[in-house]
């Protein structure tokens, strides 16, 4: 697993990530605005301080209403405003089932759920600093803010990279144990150690273009499904500085 010195230490968060310090044209992104994770259910009491230090006013958990209850937050205390836009029209299950690849998976949530897209995005804009996380905060974590980074104007390769760095953030053991568990129940899924574990820049560079080819930008995808131009230029003074 390789980190940053520059992350929040967090004891018990997985893949958690300030987006700070990326490119955008002219400016950069805020450290300490938008932070990017997995869940918060195994935080420990160190970790829960930790959290807080951040000092976050939102938390937007994109869980469905099971993973909620079989691994609820651990931030009793905080006085952070939760919100829960769950992402995924069908069960996480049924993914592995249906042994969908990842471009499918991505394809059917910017389509699906472009709601719950918009409604993360208003989140983000609402309140700072605000965590944005899922289960493992690499699929719907990665494309919601690799959405919300693009439309801001952040560099496509640079939204690219940040997405795909998920990968090794993952701790090993935790791949092994869930691929292993994975795979007796899907002896024959072709595409389940991609959905588990990894996080290829192809993937998100295929949908950030694909998006781009459908409706002209990822802002443009926002403004699409609702966002107002006034709400682009808000997320854009909240999320960049000038250089």
């Amino acid at each position: 697993m390789v980190t940053d010195p520059d992350d929040p230490v967090v004891s018990g968060a997985v893949n958690l990530r300030d987006v700070g310090g990326l490119p955008a044209g002219a400016a950069v992104t805020r450290h300490g605005v938008l932070f990017r994770s997995g869940n918060l259910a195994q935080l420990d009491e160190h970790g829960t301080a930790a959290l807080g230090g951040l000092g976050l006013r939102r938390v937007i958990d994109l869980r469905a209403d099971d993973e909620v209850a079989h691994a609820p937050s651990r931030i009793d205390g905080l006085e952070i405003v939760t919100q829960r836009v769950p992402l995924f029209l069908g069960s996480v299950e049924s993914f592995f089932a249906d042994d969908i690849s990842l471009d499918e998976m991505y394809r059917q949530l910017v389509d699906d759920s472009s709601a719950g897209v918009v409604d993360v995005v208003r989140g983000i804009v609402t309140d700072q600093p605000v965590l944005v996380h899922c289960t493992v905060g690499k699929d719907r974590t990665g494309v919601t803010v690799a959405l919300t980074l693009a439309a801001a104007g952040v560099d496509l390769d640079a939204v690219v990279a940040d997405y795909a760095r998920t990968e090794g953030l993952l701790p090993e053991w935790r791949n092994r144990r869930v691929v292993q568990l994975l795979r007796a129940m899907h002896p024959e899924a072709t595409h389940l150690e991609d959905l588990a574990t990894r996080s290829p820049a192809p993937v998100m560079q295929a949908l950030l273009d694909d998006v781009t080819a459908r409706f002209g930008s990822p802002a443009d995808y926002l403004r699409a499904h609702g966002f107002a131009d006034d709400e682009i230029a808000e997320l854009r003074r909240v999320l960049l500085r000038p250089l």
